[in-house]
């Protein structure tokens, strides 16, 4: 992902004030000041993402009758063709046996057509019967045969029906709550029994801006470059422990948004990710670049730009210009015009005046 472009948000806007000294006999004016690090950091992009499983299915009733005893608990880990709910099968047995009945009644007729097929061919050959007795046996013996085949495909349908009365999980995952109790009447109207989702892994799907893709096209990447690191921050602010990776670019763009859909996979091995699930996506280089940090509340900006105080050895404040990058966690990338070593104000700066004589204390993490 090439880098995005990150605004600087929440500088401080000051006039610059005229240079000038303390007044003679003023006490130097008390600052806060922390020195420019150069600091492996580089820039993340975040996105607001959706996890989805790789597998989902809702399960129905395909036929009519009484829901039997649950045979799982709501949250289960479940393994695929487990049994997880029953319907009646007792009038659907009842239909098999009666299929099975008729296939074999169908079989007796077409074991009498076939004889007497062979007893009117015996009888053409000898000249003793007639070709249209023949022809009339042949016709009864296929009609036979057909009646077998059509009992033979009524019985697979209703064993097929007798099937479906075993509700069984396609997939292996978790399921869900159940929808029904045991003792309702359900059927192909009643909705979703219950779902099973396969939550190993997971994936997490993103929009970005044909912007964005053009720009991350013109660095040279790709929607599946391993150099680029994928993460994920929770709903509580915290980072997900496991990193993941980029293996899908969506086809086609929404034309409502100019965005396609760009998909990261995670292995989810603590089941921390749920179907449906909003997180922030946030993307950075595998290189870590080091460069040149400061506080955001060092700097300050008018209609010139960007600017900060830095103090010298002799604590004389000094205003000056700087060219920034992007921002990160409280921090801001210097690209041009600091050292790292030299002090900034980080508080205080309103006292301060080009050339002025300050007191400088150094700023601990809680004032930065």
């Amino acid at each position: 992902m090439a880098t995005i472009i990150v605004a600087i948000l929440g500088l401080q806007v000051v006039a610059i004030p005229q240079a000038g000294h303390a007044q003679q006999g003023a006490a130097p004016p008390a600052v806060l000041v922390q020195s420019a690090e150069l600091k492996p950091l580089s820039e993340q992009t975040e996105f607001i993402g959706r996890a989805v499983a790789v597998d989902k299915v809702n399960l129905v009733a395909r036929v009519k009758g009484v829901l039997g005893p649950r045979l799982f608990k709501d949250g289960d880990d479940v393994k695929e063709g487990q049994l997880l709910f029953t319907i009646e099968r007792d009038p659907y047995q009842a239909a098999v046996d009666q299929k099975i009945a008729q296939r074999d009644s169908a079989k007796a007729t077409l074991v009498n057509a076939e004889l007497q097929l062979k007893r009117a061919e015996e009888l053409l050959r000898t000249k003793t019967g007639t070709q249209a007795t023949y022809d009339q046996r042949l016709s009864e013996q296929l009609q036979a045969k057909a009646a077998v085949e059509n009992a033979e495909a009524q019985l697979r349908d209703a064993e097929i029906q007798l099937s479906y009365t075993e509700i069984k999980s396609p997939i292996t995952g978790r399921v869900g709550r159940a929808a029904f109790s045991p003792g309702n009447i359900v059927g192909p109207d009643s909705g979703i029994l219950a779902t099973v989702v396969s939550e190993h892994p997971m994936r997490v799907l993103f929009p970005v801006t044909q912007r964005e893709l053009l720009e991350a096209r013109r660095g040279g990447g790709t929607s599946s470059d391993p150099k680029i690191v994928v993460q994920l921050r929770l709903a509580d602010g915290s980072l997900y422990k496991e990193k993941g990776k980029l293996d899908f670019l969506d086809v086609t763009a929404d034309p409502k948004t100019d965005t396609q859909i760009v998909r990261a996979v995670f292995d989810n091995t603590d089941n921390s990710l749920t179907d449906g699930q909003t997180v922030r996506v946030i993307l950075e280089g595998e290189q870590v670049p080091s460069v040149i940090v400061i506080p955001q509340a060092a700097i300050a900006v008018d209609q010139a730009g960007p600017y900060v105080y830095v103090i010298n050895d002799k604590n004389v404040a000094e205003l000056r210009r700087i060219k920034t990058g992007f921002s990160r966690e409280g921090l801001v990338s210097v690209t041009d015009g600091l050292n790292a070593g030299e002090k900034v104000i980080v508080q205080g700066q309103q006292r301060v005046r080009p050339g002025m004589t300050v007191k400088p204390a150094l700023a601990t993490a809680g004032q930065k």
